[in-house]
């Protein structure tokens, strides 16, 4: 989600195709063997398979350079380590059962925290105008906000809470959800 609504932040046209991780076609395998989505190959044939460095490709390529910065690195960094492993703990605490759910929740809502801070200085997290963190970011908090909806509507973040409406109903967001057909080839593998 978030490589994609940066590359059409950045007005790159792509072919996107959605494919079954349980039935990985052979060209991506061949592009990126280790076999995880998103997966970008340039016309030169480069290949960016991390949804992050899509990104800041996108962003650095396409004059949308000034919306990187250190700020914006160590908090999408926060957010991709520390944070997404209390969002995996906290849907699915069957996984990880050294803690409860809430307390999972809880490990997580110490990032929230420091985004409702952000929050309170500036429209968006770092700036009154969205970047890069922002759509980093975003699709990780709408999944942590997901997972036990009667508590997020209690609106304990209320910043964040309107931060992440303006994002779900952004035409940006909108643009990148459409669902495509799962990409079915003859060269798919088991």
């Amino acid at each position: 989600m978030r490589a994609r609504m940066a590359l059409k932040l950045a007005d790159i046209s792509v072919e996107t195709r959605e494919v079954s991780l349980r039935d990985k076609p052979a060209r991506m395998l061949q592009i990126s063997p280790k076999g995880t989505v998103p997966v970008l190959q340039l016309a030169d044939g480069t290949v960016i398979d991390e949804s992050l460095e899509i990104m800041i490709w996108a962003f650095k390529s396409h004059a949308l350079q000034g919306s990187i910065h250190e700020a914006s690195r160590a908090l999408i960094l926060e957010s991709d380590s520390s944070f997404k492993k209390a969002l995996d703990a906290y849907k699915y605490p069957e996984r990880y059962p050294n803690q409860t759910q809430i307390q999972h929740r809880a490990d997580g809502e110490v990032f929230l925290q420091k985004l409702e801070h952000l929050l309170s200085s500036h429209v968006y997290i770092l700036s009154d105008d969205a970047g890069i963190a922002d759509i980093a970011i975003f699709p990780f908090v709408r999944q942590f906000a997901a997972v036990d909806d009667m508590w997020w509507q209690t609106k304990r973040y209320p910043k964040l809470y309107d931060w992440l409406n303006v994002w779900v109903e952004s035409e940006l967001f909108n643009s990148v959800m459409t669902k495509n057909p799962t990409y079915q080839s003859k060269d798919s593998v088991g």
